[in-house]
C-alpha cells in the first residue's frame, strides 16, 4: 500500500519505518529541510534502538523516502497519517495548530479519495473538527474519510511495540475506511479493536491516564511504606501478581516524565473540564507525580544535612532508559533545584547529555564521561534513570571514589541489604533497610 506520513518526529518516523518494513511504499514529509536532508542520508535525529538501521535498510530497498514536498506526497498515497506534534498549552489544553496547518495542505492538494488518519494524540472530537475543516477548504469534489489510530509506542522499545502490539485501535466512520485500515495492519496478526472516532480518541488519553495513575498510586504506597517500615518492592509484587492489576508500571520511584504522560494527563483534565466534569483523581495523579521529585530532593538534602556547597553526582538524565528524550524528565527539576540551593552537580547519561546541555546552562553543572567520573569527589550519588549500565557498576570502585558512601536511589535499582553490606548508606524510595 502507498502511505504518506506527515511529520517525522518520534511517532511519525517510527510509524513510517515500520510500515515500510512491512513492505509498504512510504512517503515521509516534514517542513524542516535540515531534518529531511539528514533523514535522506539515513541519519536520524533521535535515539531509538534499531530505528537507524531500519530506516537505512528501507531507504536502500526503495520502500521509504523523505521530502518537504507535501503536494506530491499527498498525490501519491491513498492513506495519509497525520503525525505532527500536539504540545500542551499553559492551561493543559492540546495545541492543535500543527494539525490545522496539515488539514489546510491536505484540502488544498487532495485530488482523489484519501483516508486521513489521526496518529497524533488529540482531544476527543478532533476528528469531527478535522473532517469539517477539510470539507470546507477542499478545492475539488473528492471523497475522503477520517480515521483515528492512536499510537502506543514506548520510547526505548518502539519498534517492538509497533511490530508486536497488544492491540491496534482504529476509529472509523465508514466500511471503506475500516477495510483499508484492516488491510494495512493485517501483516501484524494482532487484535484490531474497531470503534468510532471519538472512542479511539478517548482510548489513547484514558490509557495513558490509567498508566500514569498506576505510577502515582504505587508512589503514594511507597511513602506509606517508609512510614511503616514495609518495603514497597515486596508490596508491589504482592499487589502486581493479581492478574486484574499486574506488575507493569508498578515500580515506585521519582515519577513519570516524557512527551506523553505529563502532556496527556494535563490534556485529559482540560478535556473533562470543557465537558463540565472535574476529574479530581487525575488532578491528584499529576500533583503526586510532582511531589515525588520533592520527596527525592528532600532525601538528598537530609542525607547530607543540606546541599549548599556539596557536590551531588547524578546518574541518568533521560526520563526513562533507552532514549535520549528529556522532555518533562524528573532529572531536570531535581538538578535545577540542587543548583538553586547552591550545590555543585555532576551528571552522566549514556544518551541524553547533549539534550541536557541545551536545557540547563550553569557553571556549577559538570557533564562527565562515565559514572565513575561522576562519583569521584561527590558527597552522594543520586540515581535518577534506571539504565542497564548502572546495574553493572563496580561498587567497590564507586565507594573509593565517593567522598561519602551515600547512594540515593530514585528508581530502586539496588538491593538495600547488599548495599548496606558493602558499606553504603543506601536510601531508596519506600524501601526497608
Amino acid at each position: 500500500m502507498k502511505i504518506t506520513i506527515i511529520g517525522t518526529g518520534y511517532v511519525g518516523l517510527v510509524t513510517g519505518a515500520c510500515f515500510a518494513n512491512l513492505g509498504n511504499r512510504v512517503y515521509c514529509v516534514d517542513s524542516d529541510p535540515k531534518k529531511v536532508i539528514s533523514l535522506k542520508k539515513g541519519k536520524i535525529t533521535i535515539y531509538e534502538p534499531g530505528l537507524a538501521e531500519m530506516v537505512k535498510r528501507n531507504i536502500k530497498e526503495g520502500r521509504i523516502s523523505f521530502s518537504t514536498n507535501i503536494k506530491d506526497s499527498i498525490k501519491k498515497s491513498e492513506i495519509i497519517f497525520i503525525c505532527v506534534g500536539t504540545p500542551a498549552r499553559k492551561n493543559g489544553e492540546a495545541d492543535l495548530s500543527n494539525i490545522e496547518k496539515v488539514c489546510h495542505e491536505i484540502a488544498r492538494h487532495m485530488q482523489s479519495y484519501k483516508l486521513i488518519v489521526e496518529k497524533s494524540t488529540v482531544p476527543v472530537k478532533t476528528g469531527e473538527w478535522v473532517k469539517d475543516t477539510i470539507r470546507f477548504l477542499k478545492k475539488k469534489r473528492v471523497d475522503f474519510d477520517i480515521a483515528c489510530n492512536p499510537e502506543f509506542l514506548r520510547e526505548g522499545s518502539a519498534i517492538k511495540d509497533f511490530m508486536h502490539p497488544d492491540r491496534i485501535v482504529v476509529g472509523v466512520e465508514t466500511e471503506k475506511a475500516k477495510r483499508l485500515m484492516t488491510k494495512l495492519y493485517k501483516p501484524l496478526n494482532a487484535p484490531i479493536i474497531i470503534t468510532d472516532i471519538k472512542g479511539a480518541e478517548i482510548v489513547k488519553h484514558a490509557s495513558n491516564a490509567f498508566l500514569a495513575t498506576k505510577i502515582s498510586f504505587i508512589n503514594e504506597i511507597s511513602n506509606i511504606c517508609e512510614r511503616t517500615g514495609a518495603d514497597v518492592v515486596e508490596v508491589a509484587k504482592g499487589i502486581g501478581m493479581d492478574k486484574r492489576i499486574n506488575e507493569s508500571f508498578f515500580n515506585a520511584g521519582i515519577g513519570f516524565g516524557g512527551s506523553c504522560f505529563p502532556k496527556d494527563v494535563a490534556a485529559f483534565i482540560h478535556i473533562c473540564k470543557k465537558l463540565g466534569y472535574d476529574f479530581k483523581l487525575l488532578k491528584n495523579v499529576g500533583d503526586i507525580n510532582e511531589q515525588q521529585k520533592v520527596v527525592f530532593f528532600n532525601k538528598i538534602h537530609a542525607s547530607l544535612g543540606g546541599v549548599k556547597g556539596k557536590t551531588i553526582g547524578v546518574l541518568g538524565l533521560s526520563f526513562k532508559p533507552d532514549t535520549d528524550d528529556i522532555r518533562s524528565a524528573p532529572s531536570l527539576g531535581i538538578i535545577k533545584r540542587l543548583l538553586d540551593e547552591k550545590a555543585f552537580v555532576k551528571v552522566y547519561d549514556p544518551q541524553a547529555m547533549e539534550n541536557t546541555k541545551k536545557e540547563i546552562k550553569n557553571k556549577k553543572l559538570r557533564f562527565c564521561s562515565d559514572p565513575y567520573a561522576v562519583a569521584k569527589g561527590s558527597d552522594c550519588l543520586a540515581v535518577v534513570t534506571e539504565w542497564d549500565e548502572f546495574k553493572k557498576l563496580n561498587f567497590k570502585k564507586l565507594k573509593r571514589l565517593l567522598k561519602r558512601s551515600i547512594i540515593v536511589d530514585g528508581r530502586n535499582m539496588y538491593d538495600p541489604r547488599r548495599m548496606k553490606k558493602m558499606g553504603f548508606v543506601y536510601i531508596g524510595m519506600g524501601r526497608r533497610i
